[in-house]
């Protein structure tokens, strides 16, 4: 027996929210490995007694300023921290949504167990 279309419909749909559940997943692990490195980066400038440091650019290392790096990594580490707060909230609304989609279909399915 053929599914319904409204079926079909809500079965893309999880397919679909499924897809960018773990696109979002995969963006949280990047950016929470970017603010591990920041951090890390920061707690061994703070060892360091030296006034400078090296970062790289492009392909090449630039000696440039302590003061200025951290304050540059602070910066980045306050905006990496508030895109990992949106995409957990992303997270956590598609993952309802998905939880309601499938409790949905397998409504449909007990109710109608031809329909599989």
């Amino acid at each position: 027996m053929e599914l319904p279309a409204n079926v079909q419909n809500q079965i893309i749909q999880l397919q679909q929210l499924q897809q960018q559940l773990q696109i979002i997943v995969l963006q949280k692990q990047q950016v929470e490995a970017q603010i591990k490195e920041i951090k890390k980066a920061l707690e061994e400038m703070e060892k360091s007694p030296v006034d400078y440091v090296y970062k790289m650019t492009g392909a090449i290392l630039v000696k440039r300023n302590k003061e200025e790096v951290e304050k540059e990594l602070k910066e980045l580490l306050e905006t990496l921290e508030l895109r990992l707060q949106t995409l957990e909230k992303q997270e956590k609304k598609m993952q309802e949504r998905l939880n309601e989609l499938q409790q949905t279909l397998q409504k449909i399915i007990q109710e109608h167990p031809n329909v599989s």
